[in-house]
Protein backbone atom coordinates (compact mmCIF):
# COMPACT_ATOMS: atom_id res chain seq x y z
CA UNK A 1 0.00 0.00 0.00
CA UNK A 2 1.08 3.53 -0.54
CA UNK A 3 0.49 4.77 2.96
CA UNK A 4 2.53 1.47 4.39
CA UNK A 5 6.01 2.28 6.28
CA UNK A 6 8.59 0.95 4.23
CA UNK A 7 9.01 -3.37 6.33
CA UNK A 8 12.54 -2.34 6.21
CA UNK A 9 12.12 0.48 8.18
CA UNK A 10 13.47 0.67 12.29
CA UNK A 11 11.00 2.09 14.45
CA UNK A 12 11.54 5.70 15.93
CA UNK A 13 11.35 6.45 19.93
CA UNK A 14 9.34 3.02 19.99
CA UNK A 15 6.78 3.43 17.54
CA UNK A 16 6.57 3.17 13.69
CA UNK A 17 8.36 6.24 12.07
CA UNK A 18 4.72 7.55 10.45
CA UNK A 19 2.80 7.74 14.22
CA UNK A 20 5.20 10.90 15.01
CA UNK A 21 2.39 12.62 12.88
CA UNK A 22 -0.54 12.68 14.44
CA UNK A 23 -3.32 10.55 12.50
CA UNK A 24 -5.75 13.33 11.70
CA UNK A 25 -2.66 15.13 10.09
CA UNK A 26 -1.65 11.95 8.13
CA UNK A 27 -5.28 11.60 6.90
CA UNK A 28 -5.23 14.85 5.58
CA UNK A 29 -1.80 14.12 4.16
CA UNK A 30 -2.67 11.18 2.47
CA UNK A 31 -6.07 13.33 0.63
CA UNK A 32 -3.87 15.59 -0.89
CA UNK A 33 -3.33 15.47 -4.78
CA UNK A 34 0.10 16.48 -3.66
CA UNK A 35 0.80 12.83 -1.89
CA UNK A 36 -0.97 10.76 -4.14
CA UNK A 37 0.43 12.19 -7.58
CA UNK A 38 3.78 13.20 -6.63
CA UNK A 39 4.78 11.18 -3.75
CA UNK A 40 3.90 7.76 -4.86
CA UNK A 41 6.80 5.62 -5.54
CA UNK A 42 9.52 7.92 -4.15
CA UNK A 43 12.45 6.81 -2.63
CA UNK A 44 15.61 8.48 -1.08
CA UNK A 45 17.19 9.37 -4.56
CA UNK A 46 13.92 11.05 -6.51
CA UNK A 47 12.89 12.72 -3.09
CA UNK A 48 15.78 14.99 -3.61
CA UNK A 49 14.31 16.25 -6.77
CA UNK A 50 10.95 16.56 -5.33
CA UNK A 51 13.16 18.66 -2.17
CA UNK A 52 14.12 20.94 -4.53
CA UNK A 53 11.02 22.18 -6.09
CA UNK A 54 9.70 23.35 -2.84
CA UNK A 55 9.47 26.83 -2.18
CA UNK A 56 7.93 27.74 0.97
CA UNK A 57 7.72 25.78 4.44
CA UNK A 58 4.29 25.16 6.28
CA UNK A 59 2.26 22.68 8.21
CA UNK A 60 -1.82 22.70 7.45
CA UNK A 61 -3.48 25.32 6.34
CA UNK A 62 -6.99 26.69 5.79
CA UNK A 63 -10.69 25.90 7.09
CA UNK A 64 -10.41 22.34 5.59
CA UNK A 65 -6.86 22.20 6.92
CA UNK A 66 -5.06 21.47 3.38
CA UNK A 67 -1.49 19.48 4.00
CA UNK A 68 1.77 21.20 2.81
CA UNK A 69 3.89 19.89 0.54
CA UNK A 70 6.56 20.55 2.78
CA UNK A 71 4.71 18.07 5.23
CA UNK A 72 3.83 15.72 2.61
CA UNK A 73 7.38 15.13 2.16
CA UNK A 74 8.53 14.84 6.09
CA UNK A 75 6.08 11.98 5.77
CA UNK A 76 7.15 10.32 2.78
CA UNK A 77 10.84 10.41 4.56
CA UNK A 78 9.46 9.29 7.72
CA UNK A 79 7.62 6.07 5.43
CA UNK A 80 10.46 5.34 3.66
CA UNK A 81 13.19 6.03 6.38
CA UNK A 82 16.53 7.44 4.00
CA UNK A 83 19.84 6.16 5.87
CA UNK A 84 21.49 9.03 7.86
CA UNK A 85 24.35 10.19 5.54
CA UNK A 86 21.64 10.99 2.96
CA UNK A 87 19.85 13.36 5.75
CA UNK A 88 22.92 14.89 6.70
CA UNK A 89 23.37 15.63 2.98
CA UNK A 90 20.40 17.33 2.70
CA UNK A 91 20.86 19.26 6.30
CA UNK A 92 24.84 20.41 4.57
CA UNK A 93 22.97 21.48 1.07
CA UNK A 94 23.88 25.28 0.90
CA UNK A 95 22.17 25.82 -2.65
CA UNK A 96 18.66 24.94 -1.54
CA UNK A 97 17.28 26.15 1.47
CA UNK A 98 14.33 24.10 1.66
CA UNK A 99 16.14 21.00 1.12
CA UNK A 100 17.96 22.03 4.66
CA UNK A 101 14.86 22.65 6.19
CA UNK A 102 13.63 19.37 5.31
CA UNK A 103 16.53 17.12 6.42
CA UNK A 104 16.86 19.54 9.06
CA UNK A 105 13.19 18.41 10.30
CA UNK A 106 13.70 15.40 9.80
CA UNK A 107 16.48 14.83 11.46
CA UNK A 108 14.25 16.85 14.83
CA UNK A 109 12.09 14.22 14.39
CA UNK A 110 13.81 10.63 14.50
CA UNK A 111 17.24 11.91 15.97
CA UNK A 112 18.66 11.07 18.93
CA UNK A 113 19.42 14.21 20.96
CA UNK A 114 23.25 14.35 20.20
CA UNK A 115 22.80 14.26 16.27
CA UNK A 116 20.27 16.58 16.66
CA UNK A 117 22.06 19.57 18.52
CA UNK A 118 25.07 18.13 16.55
CA UNK A 119 23.25 18.97 13.01
CA UNK A 120 21.02 21.60 13.42
CA UNK A 121 23.40 24.40 15.96
CA UNK A 122 25.16 24.78 12.92
CA UNK A 123 22.32 25.88 11.06
CA UNK A 124 21.90 29.14 13.48
CA UNK A 125 24.56 30.54 10.76
CA UNK A 126 22.57 30.50 8.07
CA UNK A 127 20.64 33.98 7.91
CA UNK A 128 18.36 33.45 4.44
CA UNK A 129 14.53 34.07 4.20
CA UNK A 130 12.34 31.75 4.17
CA UNK A 131 8.76 31.86 3.09
CA UNK A 132 6.16 29.75 6.00
CA UNK A 133 2.30 29.50 5.05
CA UNK A 134 0.10 30.39 7.96
CA UNK A 135 -2.97 28.59 9.44
CA UNK A 136 -4.93 31.06 7.53
CA UNK A 137 -2.77 30.50 4.11
CA UNK A 138 -1.02 33.86 4.04
CA UNK A 139 2.56 33.53 3.58
CA UNK A 140 5.00 35.51 6.31
CA UNK A 141 8.66 35.91 6.19
CA UNK A 142 10.71 33.87 8.75
CA UNK A 143 14.68 32.94 8.07
CA UNK A 144 16.39 29.81 8.88
CA UNK A 145 17.89 30.45 11.90
CA UNK A 146 14.69 31.79 13.29
CA UNK A 147 12.97 28.24 11.89
CA UNK A 148 15.86 26.33 13.56
CA UNK A 149 15.53 28.35 17.03
CA UNK A 150 11.85 26.93 16.92
CA UNK A 151 12.85 23.33 16.01
CA UNK A 152 15.01 23.37 18.96
CA UNK A 153 12.71 25.33 21.40
CA UNK A 154 9.30 24.48 20.69
CA UNK A 155 7.25 21.25 21.48
CA UNK A 156 5.24 21.42 18.66
CA UNK A 157 5.77 22.88 14.95
CA UNK A 158 4.32 22.24 11.54
CA UNK A 159 1.38 20.84 13.00
CA UNK A 160 3.89 17.79 14.46
CA UNK A 161 4.53 17.44 18.06
CA UNK A 162 8.20 17.41 18.36
CA UNK A 163 9.92 14.72 20.40
CA UNK A 164 11.14 15.66 23.96
CA UNK A 165 14.91 16.63 23.70
CA UNK A 166 16.89 17.78 27.25
CA UNK A 167 17.91 20.92 27.30
CA UNK A 168 21.43 21.38 25.97
CA UNK A 169 22.89 22.70 29.38
CA UNK A 170 21.88 18.71 30.80
CA UNK A 171 23.84 17.24 27.74
CA UNK A 172 26.85 19.90 28.84
CA UNK A 173 26.44 19.02 32.61
CA UNK A 174 26.84 15.51 31.90
CA UNK A 175 29.71 15.88 29.28
CA UNK A 176 28.14 14.24 26.45
CA UNK A 177 28.01 17.74 24.54
CA UNK A 178 30.64 20.04 24.34
CA UNK A 179 29.57 23.95 24.73
CA UNK A 180 28.54 25.62 21.98
CA UNK A 181 30.83 28.50 20.15
CA UNK A 182 29.23 31.19 18.66
CA UNK A 183 30.43 32.31 14.96
CA UNK A 184 30.38 35.68 16.30
CA UNK A 185 32.44 34.77 19.43
CA UNK A 186 35.73 35.83 17.71
CA UNK A 187 34.39 39.05 16.49
CA UNK A 188 33.61 40.03 19.92
CA UNK A 189 36.70 38.56 21.05
CA UNK A 190 38.80 40.54 18.39
CA UNK A 191 36.34 43.64 19.01
CA UNK A 192 36.94 43.53 22.98
CA UNK A 193 40.97 43.14 22.41
CA UNK A 194 41.01 46.04 20.53
CA UNK A 195 39.29 48.01 22.97
CA UNK A 196 41.76 47.07 25.55
CA UNK A 197 44.35 48.28 23.42
CA UNK A 198 43.09 51.29 22.75
CA UNK A 199 42.17 52.03 26.72
CA UNK A 200 45.86 51.05 27.22
CA UNK A 201 47.44 53.21 25.02
CA UNK A 202 45.00 56.22 26.28
CA UNK A 203 45.91 55.22 29.76
CA UNK A 204 49.93 55.21 28.99
CA UNK A 205 49.47 58.92 26.98
CA UNK A 206 47.64 60.00 30.31
CA UNK A 207 50.22 59.00 32.23
CA UNK A 208 52.86 60.17 30.19
CA UNK A 209 51.19 63.85 30.01
CA UNK A 210 50.61 63.39 33.99
CA UNK A 211 54.87 62.94 33.94
CA UNK A 212 56.00 65.69 32.18
CA UNK A 213 53.42 68.20 33.72
CA UNK A 214 55.03 66.98 37.16
CA UNK A 215 58.81 67.70 35.45
CA UNK A 216 57.69 71.19 34.38
CA UNK A 217 56.47 72.26 37.83
CA UNK A 218 60.02 70.63 39.19
CA UNK A 219 61.79 72.11 36.73
CA UNK A 220 62.73 69.01 34.71
CA UNK A 221 62.49 67.48 31.41
CA UNK A 222 62.81 68.90 27.84
CA UNK A 223 61.16 72.14 28.51
CA UNK A 224 62.12 73.17 31.50
CA UNK A 225 65.55 72.76 29.77
CA UNK A 226 64.85 75.29 27.15
CA UNK A 227 63.53 77.89 29.06
CA UNK A 228 66.92 77.86 31.39
CA UNK A 229 68.92 77.93 27.81
CA UNK A 230 67.38 81.00 26.95
CA UNK A 231 67.19 82.54 30.45
CA UNK A 232 69.52 85.50 30.61
CA UNK A 233 72.42 84.60 33.26
CA UNK A 234 71.46 85.55 36.97
CA UNK A 235 72.89 89.20 37.91
CA UNK A 236 76.07 88.96 40.56
CA UNK A 237 76.41 92.02 43.35
CA UNK A 238 80.08 92.25 42.99
CA UNK A 239 81.85 94.84 45.34
CA UNK A 240 82.43 98.62 44.05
Amino acid sequence: MANRTDPLARSVHGTNPQNLVEKIVRLKIYSMPYWKEHCFGLNAESLVDKAMELDHVGGTYGGNKKAENFLCLVLKMLQIQPEKEIVVEFIKNEDYKYVRMLGAFYMRLVGSPLDVYQYLEPLYNDYRKLRRRTDFGTFELTHVDEFVDEMLTKDFLCDIALPRIPNRWTLEASTKLEPRISALEEDFEEELEGEEDMEAKARAAALELEMVREDAKRGYGPRADEHRAHSPPPAHDYPP
